[in-house]
């Protein structure tokens, strides 16, 4: 049995049914990718991993506890992080100040405001963060106010307030989306370090197959809704049903 465990996940917005009958097992400590074409239900089936969709039939576990029903915050706290394809991060806070945040975080989601803004340079939080900071090489960083920087810094920045979550399975949502080839080769060695250095388990959504088979060791592909095959990067290269979904080529 994997870290996580989708059953059966189906979901229909009205006449449309963006997810049938889908079933995922992600091995722990691993890399897996979730390819498809648009609107293969990639973007559903990740809202219902987090918490932001239920789904209308089937299951989602996580170390063998249900996911469904919990809020988003709940999920997070089970040790569920999830990277979005445009970073989210606090433009008006400086890139300490960022990772910090989420150091604060209450139990309900919100954050302990007032302790954030009195805590002292030389705090635990503060270490902590700044650890975290130097694991994806941004502690020189520290003081830039982040709105001003690159994209594939503002991803950095985003993974290291993941990260000092201390998360078990990380979600990444296209997380090279718009980047320069340069950055998006700096993020693949990045995941890369994390996944070995932290054994955090990842699970990819990405259109870049550069950076899926650079990553992934199993892949699930989709198209309309269900799975069209799940192997290994090798088999998946090749595979009629992949060039089909992709290339309109017969199978």
């Amino acid at each position: 049995m994997g870290i996580l465990e989708v059953k059966g996940v189906g979901k229909r917005f009205g006449g449309l049914q963006a997810l049938g009958d889908v079933n995922l097992s992600v091995e722990e400590n691993s890399v897996h990718a979730i390819i498809g074409p648009n609107g293969a239900g990639k973007s559903t089936l990740l809202n219902c991993l987090v918490g932001k969709l239920i789904p209308d039939t089937g299951s989602v576990m996580f170390e063998g506890q249900s996911v469904l029903g919990r809020k988003p915050h709940e999920i997070n706290q089970m040790g569920i992080s999830r990277v979005f394809q445009t970073p989210e991060i606090f433009g008006d806070l400086s890139v300490l100040e960022n990772v910090l945040i989420p150091c604060f975080a209450k139990r309900d989601g919100s954050f302990r405001m007032h302790a954030f803004e009195s805590v002292s340079r030389e705090g635990e939080m503060v270490d902590k963060a700044m650890a975290m900071l130097e694991d994806v090489n941004m502690a020189d960083k520290k003081d830039m106010n982040s709105a001003s920087m690159s994209r594939g810094d503002k991803r950095r920045l985003e993974m290291a307030m993941c990260l000092v979550q201390e998360p078990k399975l990380l979600l990444l949502d296209e997380p090279t989306a718009g980047m320069a080839r340069a950055d998006t080769n700096n993020t693949i060695d990045l995941l890369k370090e994390i996944n070995e250095k932290r054994a955090i388990t990842m699970a990819i959504i990405e259109h870049d197959m550069h950076v899926v088979f650079s990553l992934a060791e199993r892949i699930t592909v989709l198209a309309q809704g269900t799975p069209l095959v799940e192997d290994t990067p090798e088999n998946i290269k090749g595979h009629p049903k992949v060039r089909e979904a992709y290339l309109g080529e017969s199978a």
